[in-house]
């Protein structure tokens, strides 16, 4: 789907909601946003307003985190 959407072209109707569907289906499968935003030639933000309006519970950032360590034993 991504591969049919001219980068920068409003995308609407139901090319959005196919867009959106195939977007929620890669990230509830794993993929990252920011690979997703890649994939498709759009922005970070635009794929984050694309999750989001179509239901889906981001994840929270993943790396490092500070404070306590979970108990190892």
């Amino acid at each position: 789907m991504a591969e049919t959407l001219k980068k920068g072209s409003r995308v609407t109707g139901a090319a959005r909601d196919k867009l959106a569907a195939d977007l929620k289906k890669k990230y509830d499968s794993g993929a990252s946003i920011r690979a997703l935003a890649e994939e498709t030639g759009r922005s970070y933000g635009f794929v984050h307003r694309m999750l989001s309006e179509s239901g889906v519970t981001l994840r929270g950032r993943g790396g490092a985190t500070r404070g306590k360590k979970a108990a190892a034993a």
